[in-house]
């Protein structure tokens, strides 16, 4: 009778097993299900990043008497405006280019067949015709034709991944006090006011971060502007947007954006280019020792090393968009060490 007791007792394997597959199962489905949305939800972060990094503005607006709807829609209308711009910058010189292609390539035609020439010279060498009808006949032309695709589809899927960016940012904006609410109701109630105190600090801080990476990269793209507008290099505003978004991602992006600055620069001459090129050495120390102290004076002190340390990893997970949010990201992380995990060490 005892026997019998204790093989009632014994555990039984099988429903233990049985969830164990069970859970690792559903862990593996839910593993899959984010690594297939992985990029939806990598916009949806950095449309929150984008959110977070505005309020300041919208939060100056609305302690003057502004309502945070009338603040929001006045920043939508200076971002759509910014943009408009942006596009009148791009229209006129790709058109430009797009219409002396377009003119240059009958006399392109006429020079490969015409033996006196450079090109005719060229064609008489390498045969630069039959291996451009032989590039496209039979599978090659299919291959050149998925490649035509394949960039239109990766313009389409840009561009929709910028409108979801800004539908999602828009939305955020507008309802980030309520956002912020219902995510405070997971926080027990002892210890929510600590929790609000220290997001609001970090939100603060990121947004003042952000704007003062704004204020220094309006000051890159402006110097470039007016540099470049002196040594009469083609498409100087141009240009300057370019650099100034560039220099939004921090330790790299100045300096790519002088590299093909001064590569532009080829076209003027060989002297302005090394000239530009040493402009923007003499500018990246300027940024780095003078501009960017006083613009991040009111936002958290991040170590170099930690700088260079998050811009990789951010880049490495997330590339481009990862690099923009890495400095934020470890200005938050800084935050919370220093008000929360460091003073708990030092009590025990």
């Amino acid at each position: 009778m005892a026997e019998q007791h204790d093989r009632s007792r014994r555990p039984s394997w099988f429903p233990i097993g049985f969830g164990l597959a069970l859970g690792a199962l559903l862990a593996a489905l839910l593993v899959r299900s984010v690594l297939r949305i992985s990029g939806l939800l990598t916009l949806v972060a950095l449309a929150l990043f984008l959110a977070i990094s505005l309020e300041p503005v919208v939060t100056w607006l609305t302690r003057r008497g502004v309502r945070r709807f009338w603040a929001v829609t006045a920043l939508v209308l200076v971002l759509l405006a910014a943009m408009a711009g942006f596009v009148a910058l791009v229209i006129p010189p790709l058109s430009a280019e797009v219409s002396a292609l377009s003119t240059a390539i009958p006399d392109w035609l006429q020079q490969l067949h015409d033996h006196q020439s450079a090109l005719g010279r060229l064609e008489d060498h390498y045969h630069l015709i039959d291996r451009a009808k032989q590039a496209l006949s039979g599978g090659n032309a299919t291959t050149v034709l998925n490649g035509v695709l394949g960039a239109g589809r990766l313009v389409l899927n840009a561009l929709t991944a910028v409108v979801v960016v800004t539908t999602l940012t828009l939305y955020f904006l507008a309802g980030l006090p309520a956002i912020k609410s219902y995510g405070y109701r997971f926080v027990p109630a002892s210890r929510r006011e600590r929790v609000v105190d220290l997001v609001e600090e970090v939100v603060v801080r990121t947004g003042r971060f952000m704007l003062a990476n704004l204020a220094t990269s309006g000051i890159a793209g402006l110097a470039t502007f007016g540099w470049l507008e002196g040594w009469g290099v083609p498409y100087p505003a141009l240009l300057g947007v370019f650099v100034a978004l560039m220099d939004l991602v921090p330790v790299v992006g100045s300096t790519i954006g002088g590299v093909v600055v001064s590569l532009v620069a080829l076209v003027v001459s060989f002297p302005v280019a090394l000239a530009t090129a040493a402009f923007y050495i003499v500018f990246r120390l300027a940024e780095d020792y003078l501009i960017m102290p006083r613009a991040m004076k009111y936002a958290v002190a991040v170590h170099p090393v930690v700088t260079v340390l998050a811009v990789l990893a951010g880049g490495a997970l997330l590339g481009l968009v990862g690099a923009l949010v890495a400095v934020p990201v470890a200005v938050a992380v800084g935050l919370v060490l220093d008000e929360v995990v460091f003073p708990r060490l030092e009590r025990r």
